[in-house]
């Protein structure tokens, strides 16, 4: 173990490496000086374990012994046959104890603690009993869920992690978009940045690759690699590839309401495990759904949901070739939507708004040149006017303005 522990703690021997300032670094540092757990999560390959690894260069800089701050990746085949034993994870930690000798407060990073069963009881006992600052990073929405909210209650801090955004794609590219006219110097630019970044998303090592084929061979792997070794193990799943290509047939139905019925015919297995499936999805990150708006909660709770990627570049790897221009325009709206409100639902009645965050009601719509086409996406907003007479259309580079919707293009709507 000794080994593992100095592998993934280099900067006790004083080795630094730089990594890009994500918007999320900022809460990380404000939660830094509080007693309460950190936990991050996010869908895979998001960048969690490179954020935890920002809070330890800044430590550093601030004046933390390097030795005061450990960091285990307990995916590391090493750990993987005593997951099923939480007191493993005291082991580590004392291991780490005699070998680096800290004095003081110690801060400790379990990147992916989901692999260890009962992890939570460890943390709770160690809080409780130490002057260790945690932060905990995990690929799987059940580190939020009821049980464990209740066994930390009042002692953890959630950091949500996405992939990048488009503004921290242009920081990515060291294209400047801070002010007005910087954004118009910087036009051409930011342009073909947004078609890159509506195509291909937000995944780092993804835009890092500029061959399209290893981008989406790329895609695939992460799917495969969060269903058979996330969701499969997890939840004891014997048809595993009945699973995997549901996955591949959601993409193509991105956008649209989800129709469990037709689902289950299609793959031949029960309703009910489809719900589960697209649960299981969901929980890790790689799909969102929201309901149509009700006033009652119950019947907002019991509509047909409409389906989200969480990341645009999912769309290149369905099974259709080509996806729609206005889909994937559609699909990064409501990821931008999304990481702004937990209130985000559709509105559908004789007319549909895509997006409703209680405050405001958005369209989108690629291309408006049509007078047809532009005359019924503004028509919708006239007839849910009782509900808000806040009205955005976001299209894909058309900018207007009258007294009662804004028309804004991709570029506007983000840096409005």
């Amino acid at each position: 173990m000794d080994k593992i522990l100095n592998e993934q703690n280099r900067h006790w021997f004083g080795e630094k490496k730089s990594y890009i300032i994500r918007e999320k670094f900022q809460t990380l540092v404000d939660f830094l000086p509080l007693k309460q757990i950190i936990t991050i999560t996010g869908i895979r390959r998001c960048g969690k374990s490179t954020l935890a690894k920002t809070a330890i260069n800044y430590l550093i800089d601030k004046g933390v012994n390097p030795l005061n701050i450990l960091f285990v990746n307990l995916e590391q085949p090493f750990f993987l046959e005593y997951r099923d034993d939480a007191t493993f994870l005291e082991k580590i930690y004392e291991e780490y104890l005699k070998l680096a000798n800290p004095n003081g407060k110690t801060y400790v990073v379990f990147d992916e603690i989901q692999f260890f069963q009962n992890w939570e009881v460890y943390i709770k006992s160690k809080y409780e009993s130490s002057n260790i600052k945690f932060i905990i990073t995990g690929s799987n929405s059940s580190m939020l869920s009821t049980e464990l909210a209740t066994l930390l209650t009042g002692r953890s801090l959630n950091i949500h992690l996405d992939t990048f955004s488009f503004k921290e794609f242009l920081s990515y590219k060291q294209i400047d978009y801070s002010s007005k006219l910087q954004r118009i110097n910087n036009k051409i630019q930011i342009a073909r940045a947004k078609d890159e970044y509506l195509k291909w998303g937000g995944f780092y090592e993804v835009f890092e690759i500029k061959d399209e084929f290893a981008k989406k061979s790329l895609l695939v792997s992460y799917i495969r690699n969060i269903i058979y070794r996330d969701i499969v193990p997890r939840y004891n799943i014997r048809n595993s590839q009945t699973i995997e290509k549901l996955f591949f047939y959601l993409i193509n139905n991105t956008t649209n309401p989800l129709n469990y019925t037709t689902l289950a015919n299609t793959f031949d297995i029960s309703d009910k495990t489809i719900k589960e499936y697209i649960s299981y999805f969901e929980e890790a990150f790689m799909i969102k759904r929201i309901d149509k708006y009700h006033t009652k909660p119950k019947e907002k709770i019991k509509s047909i949901k409409k389906l989200y990627m969480k990341d645009n570049g999912f769309f290149q790897i369905a099974t259709k070739k080509t996806p729609q221009l206005g889909a994937l325009l559609e699909n990064f709206v409501f990821n931008y939507l999304s990481s702004k409100s937990d209130e985000l639902t559709y509105l559908k009645d004789n007319y549909e708004v895509d997006f409703y965050d209680e405050k405001c009601l958005y369209q989108v719509c690629y291309n408006i040149e049509d007078k047809k086409t532009r005359q019924r996406e503004l028509r919708v907003f006239d007839y849910f006017s009782h509900i808000s007479s806040n009205a955005k259309l976001i299209t894909y580079d058309t900018n207007e303005e009258n007294e009662k919707i804004k028309i804004l293009s991709f570029e506007n709507f983000i840096f409005e």
